[in-house]
């Protein structure tokens, strides 16, 4: 039972991560994209253009996100702990 409990709880640990990091990776990706894209078409070459815009964006959505990103975690954890006695009893 611990071995099964421990291999469940990484496997639900990771799959938090991926859903936890999707939006503000997936945001960073889109406004890189587009970014990228408006500078091969105007030939601006500058490093600042492409970070700025990503962080304020990637902030942004954490910050908008931050309340279910939270309740994620705390779901998660309260379930980690509830299961304390079930495997210290096994």
């Amino acid at each position: 039972m611990e071995v099964q409990f421990v291999l469940q709880l990484c496997r639900e640990a990771l799959l938090l991560i991926l859903i936890l990091s999707g939006p503000p990776i997936l945001t960073s990706l889109v406004v890189g994209l587009l970014i990228s894209v408006f500078q091969a078409t105007t030939q601006i070459q500058e490093q600042t253009l492409s970070f700025v815009p990503k962080i304020l964006l990637v902030f942004g959505i954490l910050g908008l996100m931050g309340p279910w990103l939270i309740s994620q975690i705390v779901l998660f954890t309260t379930r980690i702990y509830s299961a304390i006695p079930q495997v210290i009893g096994s």
